[in-house]
């Protein structure tokens, strides 16, 4: 039952934040339940859990969870407002993650098992390395929707995406670096970070700007940190 939980939280996180492109986002907030995308984006949900799961003796519960997604995103399209986007986007995914572990036990509460085997622990690493790239990326563009520093960036020239990369990359080497147990070099990879971003704080007198950096970098390690606490910590018991 655990490598099933693993699975469908799996194809959760890749039909929410790899195969749902904005455009489809922003046609659901503008027609809500008359976008063709919703139902779209739900359908994709149900062929991933096929997929990923390959065994069709659970059709019930992943039509469940499809309809499940289908009730949740509904009701967030229907009470969010503009102030409210980033607080139905938490609450949206927390409620994601509830109703795979709920509907899951409750269809299958005979196998729930305390041990995993050694592919559980694989797939427990791809979701936490996944969840380190595109989703993190999102979570932390939602979070920082509160602020809006274009006119303090607009002059400054760099490569399109180049932000969210290099993010990404930090994090999946903080990742690694402290499951493999060298802590040390994740202060390196700080200070690194820290000296080339020097010359960004100093050439601007904005002090919005550099608190804006501060508080992303020091956002993107601490997840990275959580996350890889996280496995190293649950990695026996998944």
């Amino acid at each position: 039952m655990n490598l099933i939980i693993l699975k469908l939280i799996l194809a959760h996180i890749l039909g929410d934040f790899f195969l749902q492109p904005q455009k489809w986002v922003k046609d659901k907030e503008k027609k809500k339940l008359k976008s063709k995308w919703l139902y779209i984006h739900i359908a994709i949900h149900i062929a991933l859990m096929f997929l990923l799961v390959w065994d069709f003796s659970h059709w019930f519960l992943i039509l469940l969870i499809g309809a499940s997604h289908l009730i949740i995103d509904a009701l967030k399209l229907l009470l969010q407002k503009k102030k409210t986007k980033k607080f139905y986007f938490f609450v949206d995914q927390v409620l994601h993650m509830v109703a795979i572990f709920v509907l899951t036990i409750v269809m299958h509460h005979k196998d729930i098992t305390l041990s995993l085997y050694i592919d559980t622990s694989a797939l427990f690493l791809l979701i936490c390395i996944v969840f380190l790239t595109q989703p993190t990326s999102i979570i932390m563009k939602t979070i920082f929707t509160k602020w809006d520093i274009s006119k303090y960036t607009e002059d400054n020239e760099s490569l399109k995406d180049a932000g969210k990369y290099i993010g990404v990359l930090e994090r999946l080497l903080v990742f690694i670096f402290i499951i493999v147990g060298h802590w040390e070099a994740v202060g390196f990879l700080i200070t690194a970070k820290s000296v080339f971003r020097f010359g960004d704080l100093t050439s601007t007198k904005e002090r919005k700007l550099t608190e804006y950096i501060l508080i992303g970098t020091l956002l993107s390690f601490g997840i990275a940190i959580i996350v890889s606490l996280l496995f190293l910590n649950l990695k026996s018991y998944v």
